[in-house]
This record gives structure tokens, sequence and C-alpha cells, in this order.
């Protein structure tokens, strides 16, 4: 079976989105949508709609939201009443109540609802999620997170938390295999904007997994690392060049007395992994089409997404009250 297939937001992520629907197997691009145009020449020979109800008038089962944060939810509740599967970019909506009327649209009507976070189909993190879950790092102890750079001019809706941060949160509960029991977080807003640019979580996984997350708008230095220690060494992953890097712990013995009289752990063999790097937006998408077709899919489900966002959100609620949020377990 070939999905007709409707895209509603044409801007930067849009037209990667054309690009690789385009490019795919049982995939047909048949409507594209932007009440703002198309800036980047992403609709190709399609015309360009300006409404939700004309992409449905085209006849789509499925479709992809790359609208601003703050029309998610709106966008997304016009498509599960017309009987559409969905996958809307991340964050899965600008607050927690709209994510929830989203999640219910989706399941009461028995759709495929998924969000778009892109990082869980990197190469680089499906590897070290692979090796974490093989044994290769023994336990776990600690994951942190650096996703650094300048303000991107497009985002105005939403806080650097929820556009970028809600990455770092949803990789690391997917890596570790457990959701956050608690988070504390503090922010800086130093651009002038109504919404923070700088934001830093701290917290505890279920599992006992501790986490840090630094991630700002305000550097010059563009930086996407995720570091997970354990009980073997240390998987540093860099999901901009895709690369995987593991650090062992040292076995040999050390001979200068001024580091042997340390008692912790030595540095060992350094590895940087070999493997296949397929795009993650192709991933994605192959994840939701296989998805809505009834096969195996690791899609991330707008529930998943929801939790994310409930996460963020208690990080921001824990910068204001200068306390350490507990989070409820559904």
């Amino acid at each position: 079976m070939v999905l007709r297939a409707g895209l509603i937001g044409l801007g930067m992520m849009g037209r990667h989105h054309a690009r690789v629907m385009r490019e795919m197997d049982g995939i047909e691009l048949v409507g594209v949508a932007d009440a703002m145009g198309d800036p980047h020449g992403a609709a190709g020979k399609l015309p360009v709609l300006s409404s939700v109800d004309e992409l449905i008038d085209t006849g789509i089962h499925v479709a992809v939201v790359a609208v601003p944060t703050q029309y998610h939810e709106g966008v997304a509740l016009q498509l599960a009443g017309a009987g559409v599967h969905t996958l809307v970019e991340k964050p899965i909506a600008h607050s927690v109540e709209a994510g929830r009327r989203m999640c219910h649209a989706f399941a009461e009507r028995n759709l495929v609802g998924a969000v778009g976070h892109i990082e869980r189909f990197n190469p680089a993190l499906q590897q070290l999620r692979k090796r974490i879950q093989d044994g290769e790092l023994g336990a776990v102890y600690q994951i942190a997170t650096r996703r650094q750079g300048p303000f991107p001019a497009r985002i105005a809706d939403v806080g650097v938390g929820k556009d970028l941060a809600s990455h770092d949160i949803d990789l690391t509960a997917w890596i570790a295999g457990s959701p956050y029991a608690s988070v504390s977080g503090q922010v800086a807003m130093k651009s002038g904007r109504p919404h923070e640019d700088m934001v830093l979580v701290t917290g505890k996984l279920e599992n006992g997994v501790n986490v840090n997350h630094v991630v700002n708008w305000l550097s010059p230095m563009k930086e996407r690392l995720t570091t997970v220690t354990g009980e073997k060494g240390t998987f540093i992953a860099d999901t901009m060049t895709g690369d995987l890097t593991f650090y062992a712990n040292g076995t040999v013995d050390v001979e200068w007395e001024s580091i042997s009289s340390f008692r912790g752990v030595a540095e060992g063999d350094v590895t940087r992994f070999a493997f296949a790097k397929r795009e993650p937006l192709r991933v994605e998408h192959e994840a939701f089409r296989d998805a809505v077709l009834g096969l195996e899919s690791d899609v991330v489900t707008m529930e998943q997404g929801l939790h994310t966002l409930e996460i963020v959100e208690a990080a921001l609620e824990s910068a204001h009250s200068g306390m350490t949020v507990r989070i409820a377990q559904h």
C-alpha cells in the first residue's frame, strides 16, 4: 500500500520533511500547505495550499506537522478529526494540557500519533543505546548532555527548554530505559525575549541514574554531546557528526607515583566505532510509516512526547520556585 501523505509547514524543517517524503518507498507526497508560502521551494510541482482543510481534501492518509509549536494542537486536532495519522514535530505542544488533548484525540480514533524526537534516530545514539543494553558499559551511573549554539531567529513562540532541552530529556530516558523521578532547573533570559534562552537541568531517573543537561542559545560554539558514564568506562556520542567513542577504564598498572596514589579510575583504551550512518530524519519517517502500516516500529508516540514535555515544564517550574520537582509516574 502506498500512503498518500501531506505536509503542513514549509519552513526550515518542512523543506527537509518534503525531500525525505519524496524519496521514500511506500509514501507519495500529494499535498503541501503553508499560509506563509514556500520560501525554500519545497513544494516542487505541488500547489501550496493555505489551510489544513485544503490539505485534508487531497485525500491524505498521513500528515507531517512542521508549523510553529503554538499551532501544533489546532492542526493536529483537525487532522485527527479527519482520521489522518500524524507525525508532529517536537515538542508535542506548547503546554502539557494541549499535549494531553492531542493524545486523547488520536487514541480515541485509534490513529497513530507520533512526535518528531529525531535524536532517537541518530546513528550515534542508536549505537550507544544498543551497546548499553548489551552490557558493554555495565551499570550506568550518569548521563550528561550539552546542547549549545547561537539563537535561531525562526524560534519565537517557545524558549530553549521546550525547543532544545526536550531533545536531551527524551533521549536520556530512552537510552537509560527509565523515566525521570525528579528534576531541578535553572534558567537565564539574556536575549531580551519573553522566554528563557538558557536552561540547566539536573535530575535523577527512576532507576537511580543521575542526569545533567546544559542547554542554551547563547553560545557561538555549536555543540551536541551526550556522555554516559558507567561501571566500565564512558561513552561520548556527538550527534552532529554521528560519532561514538568509548573511553574504557584502565587495567594497566600506573607507575607514576602521584597518579597511582589516586584510588579512582585510570585511563584505558579509547575506541571510536565505525558503523553505518543513515540520515536520522529518513529513519524517523520509516518508523512512522511502519507504525501506520501496523508493522513493528520504534516510533516516538504522542504519549512519550507528552511525558517529555511534562519533564521540561517541571524543570521550568523548579527554576521559578527554587524547589526540586518530583515527577508523578503514570
